[in-house]
């Protein structure tokens, strides 16, 4: 299970809806860059709005393993492709995702700026109960 972050303003949950289907690019940090590479198809991916929302907002899936950027020329740079799957019924903003101890030692909240991070059942679980809660 994986979180993914994306600037609403270029490329939003709202977009990936409409697309049906997304190649996830754009991707440079070597960590971030493993991350993708360890995806698989099927794989369930949270979808995280930056920017002034700070919110997970949605559920994607994976459906091709990482790949070569082929918009780039550049071996170590890959993609995947997402398909969504459903709209948080509530956004998880990202002061609620720092205040559940679930969180504590995950690179979502110590590694600020990594876009797309690693996230157990446990978190995923925890996101999923936020979502539902008032």
């Amino acid at each position: 299970m994986w979180l993914v972050k994306t600037e609403p303003g270029e490329f939003s949950y709202a977009d990936l809806e409409g697309d049906g289907e997304a190649v996830w690019d754009g991707v440079s940090n070597p960590a971030a860059l493993a991350n993708l590479r360890a995806m698989r198809v099927g794989d369930q991916v949270l979808v995280y709005h930056t920017g002034a929302e700070k919110a997970v907002v949605g559920i994607a899936e994976v459906t091709r393993d990482a790949y070569p950027d082929p918009r780039r020329r550049n071996e170590r740079l890959v993609v995947v492709e997402l398909k969504p799957r459903q709209r948080l019924a509530r956004p998880v903003t990202l002061a609620q995702i720092k205040a559940s101890a679930v969180f504590e030692d995950s690179p979502l909240v110590r590694q600020g700026r990594l876009s797309v991070v690693p996230i157990s059942a446990e978190q995923w679980k925890e996101i999923d109960l936020l979502a539902r809660s008032r």
